[in-house]
């Protein structure tokens, strides 16, 4: 059994997003919540929740406040964002402040049955468009693609390599500050907010650092 809850205002959208989680597999309970405080009171009321979708715009509490509140009272309980506030700031946005997935209301329900499976496995979802920084070659390497510096780019290469920031600095020879420096750069660069997060996304563009 599957339990999903379903954080929009709009009864038509909800009933849809509803439906189409509903085909992810046999077992799947989906619970709609029309607004940030009816999300939060049916959170509080049980504790076997596999996953929150949340629309940015809401009546009662913006989005990216909602999922602030989440990250803290919630924090087993990932949370994807389905809406039409699809840019690429929102984007990074929705995952700096605790989103594991995200997905544009333009997108086919496939795309959607993706992003929670991946998330569902402990992955990060986001939007291809959102991957590549403008004017960045699509086929591009990660570090130019996101505009990462030479150091950058090696601190990357040993992340990539399951490297600890204690092995980083002594490869490199910096201090772990400077690492952590490094890091905290690399992790606003990919939009990304911990080490498990970066990997998906160099995953997500291959090997090519």
């Amino acid at each position: 059994m599957i339990k999903i809850l379903v954080v929009e205002d709009h009864a038509l959208v909800r009933e849809a997003v509803a439906q189409t989680l509903s085909r992810l597999q046999d077992g799947v309970e989906c619970v709609e919540a029309k607004g940030a405080d009816d999300a939060l009171s049916k959170l509080e009321a049980s504790s076997d929740w596999d996953l929150a979708v949340i629309d940015l715009m809401l009546p009662d509490m913006n989005g990216f406040s909602l999922l602030a509140v989440l990250a803290k009272r919630f924090p087993d309980v990932p949370a994807i964002v389905v809406s039409a506030m699809d840019d690429e700031a929102s984007v990074r946005r929705a995952i700096k402040g605790g989103a594991s997935g995200f997905v544009s209301k333009s997108s086919s329900s496939e795309e959607m049955l993706q992003a929670v499976r991946v998330v569902l496995g402990g992955g990060v979802h986001t939007p291809d468009s959102t991957d590549r920084a403008p004017g960045r070659r699509s086929g591009a390497p990660v570090s130019e693609r996101f505009g990462l510096t030479a150091a950058q780019t090696r601190v990357l290469e040993l992340l990539a390599q399951g490297k600890t920031n204690r092995e980083i600095a002594d490869l490199l020879g910096l201090s772990e500050g400077t690492v952590k420096v490094h890091m905290s750069a690399i992790f606003r660069a990919l939009g990304v907010s911990n080490r498990a997060q970066a990997l998906v996304v160099i995953s997500r563009h291959g090997t090519r650092l």
